[in-house]
């Protein structure tokens, strides 16, 4: 008898240690962020916020990442954030440039944006603009941070596009503002995602495909790849870090500053993370044999020339939405300048 009570005195205290183990580790705020594909330098920023606002309020506030469209397609993203399916999202402006028209501004072609760290202040710029926070407040979203990318470059599969008059006819993966660049080039664009383009690039049903040297890797277009644009460097997408405003506004003011005091570590490390993908990127080239096109001074003015047009369509086009579309382009001008 005194056995069976010490037996069970002794279960009693396991099982109230695992309650108040249970109470002390479960986070108190937990947040759900649909990514897609997989780790890759792309998302290193929303694992580094996740670390560090797991230290910084030592557990109490834990982000959870989803990879592969778990929670939601990637150009459905918005959706989710706007109806709270998810706390936290990453998308591109060009998946649904009627959604988020002033962040299109920033896939403009031949901007003159130089290298990330610019990117990252010129997003920042425009993230501050009230009718940018009003265009993202339709959908219930709050820009957090950007997923700085690198200007585009096509790799592609047979012939090898050595000046402005090969693309024409060329079937290419190019999205935004650069598609719209390579339809005036005479190329045909398509909106194949991600994660479709090896297949398409493999089978023949697109030539070649524009991204950052981390997706070329990541999405394995290089192992398919011939050829490659090392200095076309015609524009880029943008690709945002959203959160939904109700769940920004339900964190309480400890929450929400480490939330907040993460951002530029985590943008920090990504930077230094993207630094290695080159490190990468240049071998790869090398050992496949990849051809690597570097376009003449007359070809690259060639190239530029037709992206004029262009912004000045995108001025217009949203200035009649009601936008101050010629007011955000040369904001973001001014601070690419500086």
């Amino acid at each position: 008898m005194l056995t069976s009570l010490k037996a069970a005195t002794a279960v009693s205290a396991g099982a109230l240690a695992l309650i108040f183990a249970t109470e002390t580790f479960a986070a108190d705020v937990t947040w759900n962020v649909s990514l897609w594909g997989k780790r890759r330098a792309f998302t290193e920023h929303v694992e580094k916020l996740a670390e560090q606002v797991a230290q910084k309020t030592d557990g109490k506030f834990e982000i959870v990442l989803h990879y592969g469209g778990a929670l939601s397609k990637s150009r459905e993203n918005l959706d989710g954030i706007s109806f709270g399916a998810f706390e936290m999202a990453q998308f591109c402006a060009s998946y649904h440039a009627d959604k988020n028209p002033t962040l299109t501004v920033l896939e403009l072609p031949f901007l003159g944006v130089s290298d990330l760290e610019t990117e990252v202040k010129v997003s920042k710029a425009l993230y501050e603009h009230p009718a940018v926070q009003q265009d993202l407040g339709r959908w219930n979203a709050k820009l957090l941070m950007p997923s700085p990318m690198p200007q585009y470059n096509f790799a592609g599969k047979g012939d090898a596009p050595v000046s402005v008059s090969d693309f024409d006819g060329m079937r290419v993966r190019a999205l935004g503002g650069l598609g719209k660049l390579m339809e005036a080039a005479g190329a045909v664009p398509t909106s194949v995602t991600a994660s479709e383009t090896y297949q398409a690039i493999d089978s023949g049903t697109v030539q070649a495909a524009g991204f950052a040297p981390h997706a070329h890797l990541s999405f394995r277009v290089v192992e398919v790849a011939d050829w490659w644009t090392k200095n076309l460097n015609p524009g880029t997408v943008h690709c945002p870090i959203v959160v939904n405003t109700d769940a920004y506004a339900a964190l309480p003011d400890d929450l929400k500053a480490a939330l907040d005091s993460s951002v530029d570590p985590a943008l920090d490390h990504y930077l230094a993370t993207y630094a290695k993908v080159y490190d990468k990127w240049w071998p790869e080239l090398e050992n496949r044999g990849v051809q690597q096109i570097e376009y003449s001074d007359a070809e690259l003015a060639a190239f530029a020339e037709k992206a004029g047009p262009i912004q000045q369509a995108w001025i217009e086009e949203q200035t009649a939405n009601g936008l101050p579309a010629q007011e955000l382009l040369d904001m973001v001008k001014k601070t690419i300048a500086e």
